[in-house]
């Protein structure tokens, strides 16, 4: 087959974009070239790549779905050549598209992009923050090398390296009753409003923790904005839920927030970095994840708060004292037994 690396970019440029005008200008190349390229492309590899429609643009045939991943691990590769080269002065350099959720951007990102640049000066750092089925969906379609996030319906084609784990904590404002206690019950939750972090699959792990404890909650405010759930639960809208908790205790507007161990066994999230397996990882993403190793532990998160790895015995005790629902229920009925 004959085809340049040009003509691949141009193809990956129309795949991403599913337009030849958007693609021409996003390479700053004419759409005449862009068409001669994929018609190229197509007679080259004998496959239809694109179904075209009259004014609404091109989409991808199931082949051309297919190369457009390999596409995009042969320019990941040729770029590696660069790094390669670079081996005798220990230098990285080239692009690292990194994917983060978008909770946790305005916390990790600053100071962990800033250092791994100080230490790769020559590297391209990229990121953009995406929800969790984003996230996963830019790893399939290689649009990101690594993403920081939750072990949240990892797909078996996607690796995840473990790094933090963040149990899940009630937040509440000035006025609740709830904000001095040492631990707090779903079901003492649900009887006030539940203000929703409502992103998708966050949203299904919050309630899988009331549906493990069988008990039902009052949705009363929803929002995909992490700043304005939180300054809704400053100004007494509800409580809300969280694994993510920053170092700042206000809400933008100043108000104060307090979090509130959640008292029971539940389902941790860890936070850590997912790959495509099937992608071969260049130098500079391996870099960027013994980075993060370094820099990201259940002891030490950028900007949060992260709880020691032992409670003390009083600590614990409290949070025990405090049973969930279905562990009174399991008591009682031993006790009846």
């Amino acid at each position: 087959m004959r085809f340049t690396f040009r003509q691949l970019e141009y193809f990956i440029a129309a795949g991403e974009c599913g337009s030849i005008t958007q693609a021409s200008q996003r390479t700053n190349i004419s759409a005449p070239s862009i068409s001669t390229a994929i018609s190229h492309l197509e007679r080259e590899c004998g496959v239809q790549l694109f179904v075209r429609h009259h004014a609404e643009g091109l989409s991808l045939t199931s082949a051309g779905r297919a190369m457009l991943l390999e596409c995009k691990q042969l320019i990941q590769q040729a770029r590696g050549l660069t790094s390669a080269a670079t081996d005798i002065n220990h230098k990285l350099r080239g692009e690292i598209r990194i994917g983060c959720f978008v909770t946790l951007v305005p916390m990790i990102m600053p100071e962990l992009t800033y250092s791994f640049g100080k230490s790769h000066p020559e590297a391209e750092i990229r990121y953009i923050e995406l929800h969790q089925e984003d996230l996963l969906n830019g790893l399939q379609r290689a649009d990101i090398d690594v993403a920081i996030t939750y072990d949240l319906s990892i797909p078996d084609e996607v690796a995840f390296i473990p790094l933090a784990t963040l149990p899940p904590y009630a937040m509440v404002g000035e006025a609740s009753r709830l904000r001095h206690q040492s631990a707090v019950t779903l079901a003492d939750l649900a009887e006030q409003p539940w203000v929703v972090l409502d992103l998708p699959l966050s949203h299904d792990y919050f309630l899988s923790l009331f549906a493990a404890e069988r008990v039902e909650p009052q949705i009363g405010w929803r929002s995909q904005h992490h700043e304005i759930v939180r300054a809704m639960v400053a100004n007494g809208y509800g409580y809300a839920l969280f694994n993510v908790r920053p170092r700042n205790s206000v809400a933008l507007d100043g108000r104060q927030l307090y979090a509130v161990p959640l008292a029971g066994e539940h389902r941790d999230l860890q936070i850590g970095l997912a790959t495509l397996k099937e992608l071969k990882k260049s130098r500079l993403c391996l870099a960027f994840e013994e980075h993060c190793r370094l820099r990201i532990s259940s002891t030490y998160i950028p900007g949060m708060v992260t709880l020691p790895m032992e409670r003390s015995e009083q600590t614990e005790a409290k949070i025990r004292s405090v049973r969930s629902p279905r562990r009174r229920e399991r008591s009682r009925k031993q006790r009846d037994d």
